[in-house]
């Protein structure tokens, strides 16, 4: 019996030492995991906002071509008024 005890005694150390590096590198594999669904999430972001960026600067464009027309017509009253005095 004794035998037996001290054969599994000394078979519980490798056991614990391989467990031990099982959870490390399983802790490992699944940060990895971790970190690379972030790195999507932010790449998918970041395209978001460039896409966001894009139309706005779209709109800002399409808001200083009328912003010119609307000078430009006013320019136009400005002369006509200066004129009628």
């Amino acid at each position: 019996m004794s035998e037996h005890l001290y054969l599994i005694s000394i078979g519980l150390v490798p056991a614990t030492i391989l467990v031990i590096f099982g959870m490390k590198y399983y802790s490992a594999v699944r940060q990895a995991t971790t970190r690379l669904a972030h790195d999507d999430a932010y790449r998918k972001v970041a395209e978001q906002a460039v896409a966001t960026q894009t139309e706005s600067a779209a709109a800002l464009a399409s808001i200083q071509v009328s912003l010119a027309d609307v000078r430009g017509r006013l320019a136009a009253i400005e002369t006509i008024l200066k004129a009628v005095e």
